[in-house]
């Protein structure tokens, strides 16, 4: 698999500016750098007719939401509930506002873009509960916000793209909400041991650091978000593919960067939900590299990639 220019030249940008690898960095370093990368290199914003801020009632208190409707008329709509990712740690609600627009606008839907509680302040399964708490709110306010409940997707990348079928999963273990379609974009969905040694080939082909995320940038990742790892990386709701049963789920659409560690896994995923009945499409970007839709403004496959999501969910939501 060789880089697409565009992701190399990106690439080549980040050694020449040097800095310290994410692992070895502190929470709020990495906040603030994945921060200032996604502001700066997002595609520019699409236009939509409302974007609200609400705070909403969950396991553990409120947390926050952002509410992106695409036009003033017309109705009731779709609804896409996204889950950002950055490892659960890193990103926010402004990290992906790009991304919300881009689907609310392309994909003619509301977005409900989730702010659950991030580690190391709140460790899993804080984010797990907090999304499938939005899950459920959106259902029961979907009139209120002008949507068609019975017109729910899932979206999110990487932590999100976690988060997003752990919900549906839930959502089948406790009898709803009713999901749709699930789009999971490069998504983590295996926690468990070896993160380092290569339980997947992609891993160790692109994770040794060259390729903007590295398996040791995982382990950081899983280190700071699992309470106790031995224990929680055996869970489905971090680990989606130890889920001894994927039948019953929503129709998925998984998303794949060809430089990227996480590649194989969600490839693997993907078999394994069309093993069990699953209608799965699954889409390798060859040459991206992991997080490139956040980085669309400088790497054309990310916007190539943010198009096929937000077609793939207008053309499952629409009636």
């Amino acid at each position: 698999m060789t880089l697409d220019p565009a992701s190399a030249a990106f690439l080549e940008g980040m050694r020449a500016a040097g800095g310290k690898p994410l692992y070895e960095q502190t929470v709020d370093e990495v906040r603030a750098n994945i921060s200032g990368a996604s502001r700066m290199l997002a595609t520019p914003p699409a236009t939509v007719a409302r974007v609200e801020d609400r705070r909403i009632a969950g396991p553990g208190g409120e947390f926050g939401i952002r509410i992106y409707t695409p036009r003033a008329d017309g109705g009731p709509r779709p609804i896409v509930l996204q889950f950002h990712g950055g490892g659960w740690v890193a990103g926010d609600l402004d990290t992906h506002d790009s991304i919300a627009r881009y689907y609310a606008a392309h994909a003619d839907a509301i977005v409900i873009s989730v702010d659950y509680r991030r580690p190391p302040e709140h460790r899993f399964p804080a984010a797990v509960e907090d999304s499938y708490a939005a899950a459920e709110w959106a259902v029961a306010h979907a009139a209120e916000i002008g949507g068609d409940a019975a017109r729910l997707a899932v979206a999110g990348d990487s932590a999100g793209g976690n988060l997003a079928t752990v919900v549906c999963q839930l959502a089948k273990q406790r009898g709803g909400p009713r999901i749709v379609y699930q789009a999971l974009v490069y998504p983590t969905v295996d926690l468990r041991d070896p993160m380092i040694t290569p339980l997947y080939e992609s891993r160790a082909q692109f994770g040794g650091g060259d390729y903007f995320l590295s398996t040791r940038d995982m382990e950081w990742f899983r280190s700071t978000y699992l309470a106790d790892v031995a224990r929680d990386m055996q869970d489905f709701r971090a680990s989606p593919m130890a889920a001894p049963d994927l039948s019953g789920l929503p129709p998925a659409l998984i998303v794949t960067a060809g430089c990227d560690p996480l590649r194989d896994e969600g490839k693997a995923y993907a078999g394994r939900l069309t093993a069990s009945g699953v209608a799965a499409e699954y889409r390798c970007f060859d040459g991206a590299i992991h997080a490139c839709m956040s980085f669309a403004g400088a790497i054309p496959q990310g916007l190539d990639a943010l198009s096929f999501v937000a077609g793939r969910l207008k053309g499952s939501l629409t009636r």
